[in-house]
């Protein structure tokens, strides 16, 4: 399933490739398979090591279109923790950090029931606040 990733006022959509365990039937349940598919690529990342990194000339030149070329090497090595990246990610729901639409429809509820088709098109949004307006 590809998921797109949205930030407001920018016009770059992240699209990613997203695998669940589980068809899920609800938004928290929707919510909870993306945190879950993203903590184990994470933790992967963070867990592949390689003796003698290289780049090869593809590489470069993919890295040098986002606009920073690097061996990829991570200093920190410490693991994603899935029940407080799932705790987070509800308490941003929640907290109205980031809005999810399924085929271009707002999903408000999180125990709603939601229908996913393999061409389903979802969309996170993250919503960002102006200063001194929130508070």
């Amino acid at each position: 399933m590809q998921i797109q990733l949205k930030k407001l006022g920018k016009k770059k959509i992240k699209i990613i490739d997203i695998s669940l365990e589980k068809h899920p039937k609800t938004l928290r349940e929707l919510i909870t398979e993306c945190v879950k598919s993203e903590v184990r690529r994470f933790n992967d990342s963070r867990e592949d090591t390689s003796l003698l990194p290289f780049l090869s000339a593809k590489e470069i030149g993919e890295q040098a279109q986002a606009g920073k070329i690097t061996f990829g090497e991570k200093e920190n090595r410490q693991l994603a923790d899935l029940n407080k990246a799932i705790d987070t990610a509800m308490l941003a729901y929640t907290d109205g950090l980031f809005a999810v639409f399924i085929n271009e429809e707002e999903i408000q509820d999180l125990d709603a029931p939601i229908h996913l088709t393999d061409q389903s098109t979802l969309t996170f949004i993250r919503l960002t606040f102006l200063t001194g307006t929130y508070w």
